[in-house]
């Protein structure tokens, strides 16, 4: 009998029920109404009470439910992102998850020495460079804050060596309305022009908040910026469980999505409809090291509550991280960290993953450990993608087949089905070992991060990145060349 297609369940992993995700939202609420924050720049101020904020005696904005409501239903349900070719890239919607790497680690790992150093500006190139030459990585961003850049253009550097070096999707960080104008130009440049930038965006602009609950005047400059120009944009909280907030992750959570509204309320009465990226952050202050952990099991499990969050309350795209650890070599406890982020992170849908390659706490960038996140994804991805379950794969006519004739011979290794299906239906790793101990052995007995190591080098050495044209690259340097600042 035939049987009937039955479609794919792709497993989901859901860790808050609709009666705490409303708690927690409401506590937000609460803080922006009776807590308020401090608000340095002037012009979002007087914006802010022009539309019905007011201030306590301390002076902190008090912001009505009402405002942040009004911008979850402005900000657009979906993002897109281009490569710089300007293909569609990203559709940051619903289900679908994207990866890419960190920024401003000041140091990484020498792919030769194997020694921790300070990052420099050709190492930013290189990581573009390798992300553009893997399969399961989506985006880049800059992995470093080089020692050799000038401090007051360094993320203009890296921008443009990016842009160099990949043609992915750019994940850029700014300091200020100085140098987000001048990362935009050479956008426009690559892009072929603002109105073609802006209708085919391959940048999204990184910043933070200071918790709690305070916005500085760079901040504030980099938002107006982006909302100006639609460029797509996360505010991320800088919170972080017993630093930044309180050490119980339910009022972390409402503590970063009080000031993830703040800045979405600000972009959205600026330019209502330009694309915003949902972003609280929630992540722990190790209490007996006071290090930030990026390999912590708290922050994978604050980041799939707020996708359940995304779900029920705000149907926004969603940022998040993964593929980070506090090892400081790519080690076991790198594997082990990296891969519990990375599947939470799918489960859970979030949307735009970012930290991919961060070892050493977010302090130290590896090309290895990006090149290991590779593989997790790919892993990752094969088990979220689920079963496809029809009449081709419960495959009745091929155990009938096999089962019958098995005293002639045969087996299920040399059916005809077997070479149709094993390539595409079952994963091969690309980096894991499975060969007997002997080959093993014989082939020089390599672990993991040496592994990682030599296709980190290869891509290096033999990937084509489609190079940008003369006039372009000439553009980007005489942009590079030309200082000046308009304050916003």
């Amino acid at each position: 009998m035939k049987q009937p297609a039955i479609n794919t369940f792709r497993p989901r992993m859901r860790v808050l029920n609709e009666e705490q995700a409303w708690a927690i939202h409401h506590a937000a609420l609460e803080i922006l109404e009776n807590t308020g924050f401090i608000m340095e720049h002037e012009p979002t101020r007087r914006m802010l009470l022009e539309a019905g904020c007011r201030t306590d005696q301390e002076d902190r904005v008090l912001m009505p439910a009402r405002l942040a409501d009004a911008a979850l239903k402005s900000a657009p349900r979906q993002i897109a992102l281009y490569d710089q070719q300007g293909r569609r890239a990203m559709s940051l919607v619903d289900d679908n998850f994207y990866f890419g790497t960190g920024s401003d680690t000041i140091f990484t790992i020498d792919l030769e020495t194997g020694e921790r150093r300070r990052t420099v500006l050709q190492d930013s190139g290189n990581f573009a460079k390798l992300v553009d030459g893997l399969e399961n990585i989506d985006f880049s961003m800059s992995m470093g804050n080089p020692e050799d850049a000038p401090i007051e253009e360094i993320y203009v550097h890296v921008f443009a060596a990016m842009v160099q070096n990949g043609n992915k999707p750019i994940c850029f960080i700014a300091d200020s309305g100085k140098d987000i104008a001048k990362i935009h130009e050479i956008a426009c440049l690559v892009a072929g022009g603002e109105d073609a930038l802006a209708r085919r965006p391959f940048i999204l602009n990184y910043s933070e908040a200071i918790s709690p609950l305070r916005f500085p005047i760079n901040v504030m400059e980099k938002l107006v910026f982006c909302a100006r120009k639609r460029i797509p944009i996360c505010l991320p909280s800088g919170c972080n469980a017993g630093g930044g907030g309180p050490s119980t992750l339910a009022g972390a959570m409402a503590l970063g999505l009080a000031e993830n509204l703040v800045g979405l309320t600000i972009h959205q009465l600026t330019n209502a409809g330009a694309p915003f990226l949902f972003a609280p952050n929630v992540s722990v202050l190790d209490m007996r090291h006071t290090v930030v952990s990026y390999g912590c099991t708290e922050w994978s499990l604050t980041q799939a509550a707020l996708a359940d969050m995304r779900d029920m309350i705000y149907k926004l795209p969603v940022w998040s991280f993964a593929g980070a650890t506090d090892a400081k070599t790519v080690d076991a406890q790198a594997g082990a960290e990296g891969m519990l982020s990375i599947i939470t992170a799918m489960l859970s849908r979030c949307n735009f993953i970012h930290d991919v390659g961060y070892i050493e706490s977010g302090h130290t960038s590896s090309l290895e450990m990006v090149t290991l996140a590779d593989e997790l994804v790919a892993m990752s991805r094969y088990f979220v993608d689920g079963l496809r379950v029809d009449e081709d794969t419960l495959a009745l006519d091929v155990i009938d087949r096999v089962a019958r004739n098995v005293g002639k011979g045969a087996i299920f290794l040399n059916d005809e089905h077997t070479f149709k299906h094993f390539k595409t239906d079952l994963f091969h790793p690309k980096l894991a070992d499975r060969s007997r101990f002997e080959l093993w052995h014989e082939n020089g007995a390599k672990e993991m991060q040496q592994r990682c190591t030599e296709k980190a080098r290869k891509i290096l050495v033999q990937h084509q990145v489609t190079p940008k044209s003369e006039a372009v690259l000439k553009g980007i340097e005489a942009i590079l060349a030309h200082k000046t600042y308009q304050r916003i």
